[in-house]
């Protein structure tokens, strides 16, 4: 997946696959009834109905929008509270259709709907405004009084709460304050502010003094785009971003404006019961959104409780089970029961690894009440002198630290300043600060504020953005971010005291803690004039600490509670050959070989059944189907970033599973190109490789870039590329280090026939050289010309596989025996009834 495909897997789908599952011992104990042969039928079938919802909104009442909604009746129940589902931005309500039927399983009515300017949905986007966005769920809650599957609190008042993520996230808050009906929230990953969001400062300056935060601010509006432009945003919306955008800071009408759209805004009115769950790798929406909406709430006397998991907008952990079991209890507890949901503050943490499945086990920490982010205060001296840093002239080359999707790419967060792989700080623009060795382990949980001194060429005056973060330094080794964003700021004045960014991190016993101030950061937008600034540490840090929390015992391991099972184990083995002794992993010369493989979505659809095949060295192997026939799940298991439900995936002889080492072998591009479209084809190359943090001698840069063939447009923004050439260069950034194994999905898209006939040249010679080339393709007069061996699937199954010359047979073309195989030849009509 290219870096830009992250973003939008990211983005589209708000941080997290997110699909509702069962969870608690009630889920323990199904999972091991069905382990020991209970019976087990199929899940309770959902009736749903699809509707078209005409709505009024617009400040005057005076528009009229249709929305593309979708009623889940519930499971069991005559009647019962409902649960609004949103989606994130960019999405559609097909997004959380898998978690809608689950809630209705639940015995929950669940409504979802397409937000305006979405998907199938008419309107205009205008971020979860109150004249238009809260406007049309407020009307959605009139429907939902109607419906006779419904509990009603009172007339024309249904039992209701809402949910979502990041953008449905914040559409629950906004409405919760406009609509007394509403009787709880849970809304996860999402802001507080959007203008401290896009135009923060850590120095508690405000917006108007803050720093453009101008990378997901373009991912935000042009990922809502159809086209040029704006796209579907409100006319005034596009207007205000491009106006932002061409100078770099926030206009009053434009904080005026989004400030509209802000829980801050109506904090006053939110007094519901409230789960917030917040991402901790998310320099998206902080963790600091979560605390303010938090403290908001509370003083309105409502009961709050706080989640702070591990995923978000720039990866991590998903923790989907956990987090939905989470959700699901607070309805249980609030929609059914009318009762507290317990614990007010819980934060996941990674613990070590399971011995019997090699993942890391995450751990929960809890504590009946939220501290905030200040937490039981530590001090801790600083060591360093004054020390001057320089703001380049154009403000480049800049530092990282987090970029929307890069996060997914999950090498980062092993990265340091001195790792050898991205250079998350630039020489002569960073000052650091660092503690003596620590004499115990210390564990802050919350943010971190430092008082600084800082001149600009000898003046008090006011500087330009510098950026605070914060590194954990072992006794040997790299530097490692304790988190990945960075905390921007300004200074007037000469002192300012600054607030790092909120985190939940463990720092082992003879670390240091080391403070780093930045004059550049790729996220943000900073000054092309060059600048030198002095900066100097005032006081030490001050680090929050949570005695209260309290970590859950890991989990007992499997041997324990099995043993006096033991017996029946054996015996189940033998009758039924369900255990088999796990194989010990070792190298071959195979490079895939894939046995059993099966996936099915939570919406019922078999994606992929019992599907097994083996691709030797040399081959370059066609994967051929019809749409839905399996291919791209296949692919994206083969990748590790879906699990199967059954069966594996071997690379030269090695599981696959998220993270495995052996994917490191693995070259791939799936799922259509993208790139940081403001960076240069040479530049999102180089950045590429720097974030697997493997050497750069490694990277076989000049045989890629010949690869893409762009000649001097390697040197332009992407953004000017057409189709085929981001799809040269998306190629070209698969084959970087030259992988044993390269995965293509529809690598000839957008290219012309020169171009068609030179990208089959080129994997020619690359298997050739020995290695191997799977390619996923519909053109299959190219995957005749190219491919020495093809796989056929149809429905998700295998129908055909073998050397391509006896797929085709004598005197046919491989068109024709595809159609005839997958039951499609011309010859045959085939009537289908669902």
């Amino acid at each position: 997946m290219t870096v830009g495909g992250a973003i939008r897997a990211r983005w589209g789908r708000t941080g997290r696959a997110a699909r509702w599952t069962a969870a608690g011992s009630a889920a323990a104990l199904a999972a091991g009834a069905a382990v020991w042969g209970a019976a087990a039928g199929e899940p309770p079938r959902v009736r749903t109905v699809d509707q078209r919802v005409q709505v009024v909104d617009g400040p005057h009442d005076d528009q009229h929008v249709t929305l593309d909604t979708t009623f889940y009746k519930p499971v069991g129940r005559a009647k019962a509270p409902a649960i609004m589902l949103g989606h994130g931005f960019g999405g559609d309500k097909h997004d959380v259709a898998g978690d809608a039927r689950a809630l209705a399983r639940a015995g929950y009515a669940v409504l979802t709907w397409t937000a305006r300017g979405f998907g199938a949905s008419t309107g205009q986007i205008a971020l979860d405004s109150p004249d238009y966005e809260v406007k049309d769920a407020r009307q959605l809650i009139d429907w939902l009084a109607k419906r006779p599957d419904v509990r009603l609190d009172g007339p024309g008042d249904p039992r209701v709460g809402m949910t979502g993520e990041s953008y449905g996230g914040a559409i629950a808050l906004m409405t919760a304050a406009y609509d007394r009906r509403v009787d709880a929230i849970a809304p996860e990953i999402t802001w507080n502010s959007l203008p401290d969001v896009l135009f923060p400062n850590a120095a508690g300056a405000g917006p108007g003094k803050g720093v453009f935060k101008k990378l997901w601010a373009g991912v935000f509006f042009t990922s809502g785009s159809r086209g040029a432009g704006c796209g579907r945003f409100l006319p005034s919306l596009c207007a205000m971003y491009q106006k932002v955008a061409e100078q770099g800071a926030p206009t009053e009408d434009a904080i005026a404006t989004l400030q509209r759209s802000s829980p801050a805004s109506v904090a006053d009115r939110i007094k519901v019961p409230t789960l917030l769950v917040q991402g901790q790798s998310d320099s998206l929406f902080p963790l600091d959104q979560a605390d303010a909406n938090a403290r908001a709430i509370a003083r309105n006397g409502a009961p709050v409780s706080v989640v702070w998991y591990q995923g978000g907008h720039d990866g991590g952990d998903p923790e989907t089970g956990r987090v939905r079991g989470l959700v699901r209890d607070f309805f249980d507890a609030r929609l059914r029961h009318g009762a507290a949901s317990g614990t007010r503050f819980t934060v996941t943490r990674a613990g070590g690894l399971d011995s019997s499945t090699q993942q890391v086990v995450v751990q929960e920490a809890k504590a009946r009440t939220y501290p905030g982010l200040s937490g039981d205060p530590q001090h801790l001296p600083l060591d360093g002198a004054e020390q001057t840093i320089h703001n380049p002239a154009g403000g480049s080359p800049a530092a990282v630290s987090a970029l929307p999707g890069l996060g997914a790419l999950g090498s980062l967060g092993s990265l340091g300043a001195a790792g050898g792989g991205l250079p998350t700080d630039m020489p002569g623009q960073t000052a650091t600060f660092d503690t003596r060795p620590l004499g115990h382990s210390l564990r802050i949980t919350g943010a971190a504020t430092v008082r600084l001194h800082v001149a600009e060429n000898g003046t008090a005056g006011e500087s330009g953005p510098l950026f605070a973060k914060l590194y954990d330094v072992p006794p040997d080794g790299p530097a490692a971010p304790a988190r990945r964003i960075a905390a921007p700021f300004r200074v007037t004045g000469g002192e300012v005291t600054v607030t790092l960014p909120a985190m939940d991190h463990r720092f082992d016993r003879g670390h240091r803690l080391r403070l780093v101030i930045a004059t550049t950061d790729m996220g943000f937008a900073t000054p092309p004039q060059p600048a030198a600034y002095q900066v100097r540490a005032v006081s030490g840090l001050t680090v929050p600490t949570d005695p209260s929390l309290v970590t859950a015992p890991a989990p007992i391991p499997t041997w324990v509670w099995i043993l006096p099972l033991a017996g029946l184990a054996v015996a189940a083995a033998l009758l039924l050959g369900v255990r088999r002794a796990r194989p010990r992993e070792r190298d071959t010369d195979v490079p895939l070989e894939i046995t059993g493989l099966t996936k099915a979505y939570r919406n019922g659809h078999l994606a992929v059944a019992d599907l097994s095949f083996r691709v030797e060295k040399g081959q370059v192997l066609g994967l051929l189907g019809p749409n839905g026939a399996g291919k791209t799940t296949t692919l994206r298991m083969l990748m590790g970033l879906i699990h199967p439900d059954a069966g594996e995936i071997r690379i030269f002889g090695h599981r696959v599973t998220p993270g495995a080492p052996v994917l490191a072998r693995l070259g791939s591009f799936v799922e259509g190109p993208g790139f940081l479209p403001h960076l240069s084809g040479r530049d999102n190359l180089d950045l590429y490789w720097r974030a697997t943090g493997r050497p750069a001698d490694e990277a076989h840069m000049d045989e890629a870039l010949a690869i893409a063939g762009l000649g001097p447009a390697l040197d332009r923004a992407v953004r000017t590329y057409s189709q085929g050439m981001r799809q040269r260069l998306a190629i070209a950034q698969a084959m970087l280090g030259m992988p044993d194994l390269l995965v293509l999905d529809e690598p000839t898209n957008g290219l012309d026939p020169p171009q068609i006939r030179e990208m089959r040249e080129v994997l020619v010679r690359y298997a050739a050289a020995g290695r191997t080339v799977i390619v996923s393709s519909h053109l299959l007069a190219e995957v005749e010309q190219t491919c020495t061996h093809a796989v056929v699937m149809a429905g998700g199954r295998r129908v055909a596989a073998g050397p391509v010359a006896d797929i085709v047979g004598s005197g046919r073309r491989l068109e024709d025996a595809f159609l005839e195989i997958i039951g499609e030849s011309p010859m045959t009509a085939r009537e289908t009834t669902t």
